[in-house]
């Protein structure tokens, strides 16, 4: 048994998947901190200094304090019933920016590995401009008319 999951630990693919997981899980923190940190601070001054982070609907009031709160933290902290749709538009956000970045990387990949297309072949007869027949190219007389062709 050790040694069959010595085999599978060690094949190509799943050390490739386990490199792509690592680096996918360090890309994802980048875009969560893009996001969060450069384009929504803008964002939210652009549309009257609203942090989407705090954007929130109140359900119930906390048990510790009553509302109202000033921040969804401070509505956690009280123990307060709360739908944080401003943190789920900063995923959003940020999920749209990650699998934009993704389709961009794999594009290029794929770029890189198509191959070009090979050139044509090149023609092994011609037409006999007298009766139209198809004939080698090495030929100097027709064999249906028999004309002298010219190279």
């Amino acid at each position: 048994m050790l040694k069959e999951f010595k085999e599978f630990a060690m094949k190509g693919n799943v050390i490739d998947m386990a490199v792509g997981i690592i680096i996918g899980g360090a890309f994802g923190s980048v875009v969560n901190t893009l996001v969060s940190q450069v384009m929504m601070p803008p964002l939210g001054a652009l549309i009257g200094g609203i942090d989407f982070s705090n954007l929130y609907i109140l359900l119930r009031d906390g048990a510790k304090t009553p509302g109202p709160y000033s921040s969804l933290a401070d509505a956690h902290a009280a123990g307060a019933v709360t739908i944080g749709y401003g943190l789920f538009l900063n995923s959003l956000i940020s999920f749209l920016i990650m699998a934009f970045a993704v389709f961009l990387l794999v594009k290029g990949i794929n770029t890189l590995r198509r191959e070009k297309p090979a050139p044509p072949p090149s023609p092994t007869t011609r037409e006999c401009p007298y009766c139209f027949t198809s004939v080698p190219l090495k030929a100097t007389r027709c064999p249906a008319c028999t004309s002298e062709i010219r190279n």
